[in-house]
């Protein structure tokens, strides 16, 4: 019930090594000027109490990058307004781009991804989370997952 994205569509594996870049599996600098955090995109299921999640990354502004950093470990951090964003996470399973889609990231408690609505949009994506999908549309997507990923190893 959930899918997530390694590193944001930005991401290039020559940065591995790099002073200026950095990805964890919650944070991501690129050339100390581009900001990430890895979030949740969380869509409920029609007729059931489970959710369907996407793991995805997030870019913020260096201010909002810092503040959140600095509240990654502090007890009631939930507290603190959303942070405005563009995802990062190219979702192929849709038909349109799912890049540079408006997202306000919403901190939980500790130890706890963040929560990332999406601007309320007729994008598929959107539309989803608002609306929720179906089982059939899990097995639709975790078909299509599965198939992109036998691709990409092949």
């Amino acid at each position: 019930m959930n899918y997530t994205a390694k590193a944001p569509a930005v991401w290039d594996p020559a940065f591995d090594d790099a002073q200026d870049c950095l990805l964890s599996s919650d944070q991501c600098v690129v050339r100390g000027e581009h900001y990430f955090v890895k979030g949740l995109i969380e869509i409920p299921i029609i007729d059931s109490d489970e959710t369907f999640s996407w793991g995805v990354w997030v870019s913020l502004s260096r201010e909002n990058f810092s503040r959140s950093a600095d509240l990654w470990d502090t007890p009631g951090r939930e507290t603190e307004k959303p942070y405005f964003g563009w995802l990062t996470t190219d979702l192929l399973v849709y038909p349109t781009t799912t890049l540079n889609l408006k997202t306000h990231v919403h901190t939980r408690p500790v130890g706890e991804r963040p929560f990332v609505e999406l601007e309320p949009t007729d994008h598929p994506l959107a539309v989803e989370q608002r609306t929720g999908i179906t089982l059939a549309r899990v097995r639709e997507i975790a078909a299509t997952v599965l198939h992109s990923d036998e691709a990409e190893q092949q």
